[in-house]
């Protein structure tokens, strides 16, 4: 395995996926695709997350409020970020909610005004993101609940990836950053499942329990099966939007999930 390209790789997923500063020397070396750049998508999650993981931690371990201290979490993870993902979530809902048909769907995608889907969408996501992290913090310790941030953050990043290996693109070549990058092949998809299995184990080893671990990660199964099915039954392929959509709806069934087993 070519670590430095590994390492470049992940830095350059890092400039696509947040808003963080990337050092120069990470574009430097040989070019790559994001589609090849997919396979560190799980650690430029992780990498993303750290800075809300460390501020829950810190304000749970000082007795903050619970709630008060998961949204604060959110709403970090969402500016990191840039609500990348969350944009895709709520174009999703108008598209798939709303079109009549699949070029209907396409067009109302593509259009960067939010409707009602979209709106409630988000909403949900949020609220259940807030309220699972919340509820783990009662009864988990501060840096296992820290812990849960990183961890789902791969856990999901990894099933968009799966997402957009499994389906062909929905628009023509060009017609988009997903369909300009193709698709990530084989070898870059099972990269990314297996490091985010790797990340999840250590979590376990370190302080997550293993029943909700468990949960967690046959909720993210589950979820991103029963999102890319309803992809390809409405668009027969992915778009940007469905990519970022299904990290959302990855990590909400992965929060949800966990914190009504822990």
């Amino acid at each position: 395995m070519d670590l430095d390209g590994y390492f470049r790789d992940t830095g350059r997923a890092l400039a696509f996926l947040t808003r963080l500063p990337v050092p120069a020397v990470a574009f430097e070396g040989r070019p790559s695709s994001l589609s090849q750049q997919s396979a560190t998508f799980p650690v430029a999650g992780a990498i993303a997350a750290l800075p809300s993981a460390l501020l829950f931690g810190l304000l749970l371990g000082a007795g903050c409020n619970g709630l008060l201290t998961a949204l604060l979490a959110v709403v970090l993870q969402i500016a990191i970020s840039g609500a990348l993902h969350e944009d895709g979530l709520a174009d999703c809902a108008d598209g798939l909610g709303g079109g009549g048909d699949r070029e209907q769907r396409l067009s109302i995608m593509k259009d960067s005004r939010v409707g009602t889907y979209g709106v409630i969408a988000l909403i949900v996501s949020i609220g259940l993101r807030v309220a699972a992290l919340a509820a783990i913090g009662t009864v988990l310790t501060a840096f296992a609940t820290a812990l849960v941030l990183p961890v789902v953050a791969a856990l999901s990043r990894a099933a968009m990836v799966w997402h957009w290996h499994a389906l062909a693109s929905a628009r023509p070549p060009g017609a988009g950053v997903a369909a300009g990058a193709g698709v990530p092949d084989k070898d870059a998809t099972l990269a990314a499942v297996a490091v985010a299995a790797l990340m999840a184990v250590a979590s376990m080893v370190l302080a997550l329990p293993f029943h909700g671990l468990i949960v967690a990660i046959l909720a993210t199964v589950a979820a991103t099966f029963a999102f890319t099915s309803r992809v390809r039954s409405l668009l027969d392929g992915h778009t940007g939007d469905t990519i970022g959509g299904c990290q959302q709806v990855a990590e909400v069934a992965a929060l949800a999930c966990l914190a009504l087993v822990v």
